[in-house]
């Protein structure tokens, strides 16, 4: 997690209409960590996500990925960059239609030309590595339950081998063994990959078993971003009302 970060965003302003979301919103995302975002609802967790991923455009700053300007990227540039990176939304956002292997094979067959027989191997191996048996291989995402469709959706996202992996809220929806489940398998994958993952999410469970480092969003801006423990320290009224609560004062005694 040294050098130069692997994503930074700068000056931030995004807007829809007259309402500001982001104002003067700067973060620096470290190569190999584990980052959470948080925020209270309607804070911008997601726009900041899709701003990112540039399903939204700023009407102000920069966003830099290994130390080149996104918004300024050429078409072919930019689905370079594209394959870089996996996405896991909320929901998994698995085409119903497809099978497990199937799902898999998208993100594969849109990048690269290979014989659909190895682009089956290499979503086998991703459906062991995200902890799925081959037995879900042939599932539509309907026959699976909550958690298996987590991890079937984190096997898409690892699909083209990314440095990076943003998740949007990757334990929402799921029973607590399922999510400390989940927890546990991508605090296991993120260093045996040396891959960088960004998370929004809510789940303090989460941020306690799986993060590095934690960003906080309020006032249209990232207030602060540390550890866990040391964020909790943090005067911000909305930092002190997210930890200070009985849950959270229980996740940070561990």
């Amino acid at each position: 997690m040294s050098g130069r970060p692997i994503i930074e965003v700068r000056g931030l302003r995004t807007a829809f209409g007259s309402h500001v979301v982001h104002d003067g919103l700067d973060l620096e995302i470290r190569r190999g960590e584990v980052l959470g975002i948080v925020g209270g609802s309607g804070s911008g967790k997601s726009v900041l996500f899709h701003t990112i991923l540039g399903l939204i455009t700023p009407e102000r700053g920069e966003i830099f990925f290994d130390g080149k300007p996104m918004l300024r990227m050429s078409k072919a540039e930019r689905t370079r960059l594209e394959r870089r990176w996996g996405v896991l939304f909320q929901g998994s956002a698995l085409f119903s239609a497809l099978t497990v292997r199937e799902n898999i094979c998208a993100p594969i067959r849109e990048h690269v030309d290979m014989p659909q027989a190895l682009m089956n191997e290499i979503a086998d191996l991703k459906l062991g590595l995200a902890g799925l048996g081959l037995e879900a291989a042939d599932k539509y995402p309907s026959e699976l339950s909550g958690g298996m469709r987590k991890r079937a959706g984190l096997a898409r996202a690892l699909a083209l081998d990314p440095d990076i992996l943003f998740l949007d809220e990757p334990t929402a929806g799921l029973d607590p063994i399922s999510a400390a489940a989940f927890d546990a398998l991508l605090a296991e994958i993120a260093p045996t990959l040396g891959i960088t993952v960004v998370m929004i999410t809510h789940d303090l469970d989460t941020l306690h078993a799986a993060c590095d480092r934690v960003a906080a969003i309020a006032d249209k801006r990232i207030v602060a971003v540390d550890t866990l423990e040391r964020l909790a320290q943090h005067e911000h009224p909305w930092i002190r009302s997210y930890f200070g609560g009985p849950r959270g004062r229980a996740v940070l005694r561990g």
